[in-house]
């Protein structure tokens, strides 16, 4: 895939950017060299292999550190419902915005 410069005065005018002609220009050779890289990468056959969890599981076992899922505060959900204007069975009501 590859941009031209009429694709670049679009984006440009899309995102609300003035861009001179060297900064057009030098947007669009920066792009297009992305899009090379995505190519690259696409071409490489990748069947088989396993997604890494992290990138140094390529070489070391890794254990990733996880704290344990434990309850670290109270339950303040009558405290915080205190000033709602309307509440039902524990849950905040609110005016209906879809028809």
């Amino acid at each position: 895939m590859s941009l031209t410069s009429t694709d670049i005065d679009r984006i440009a005018n899309l995102a609300r950017l003035e861009l001179s002609p060297n900064e057009s220009e030098r947007m669009l050779t920066q792009i297009n060299g992305f899009f090379d890289l995505v190519e690259k990468m696409r071409s490489v056959d990748t069947t088989g292999l396993q997604p890494l969890a992290h990138p140094v599981a390529c070489w070391e076992d890794i254990v990733l550190r996880l704290r344990d899922d434990a309850v670290s505060e109270s339950d303040n959900r009558t405290a915080n419902q205190r000033n709602a204007p309307s509440v039902e069975q524990g849950l905040f009501l609110v005016p209906k915005v879809i028809e």
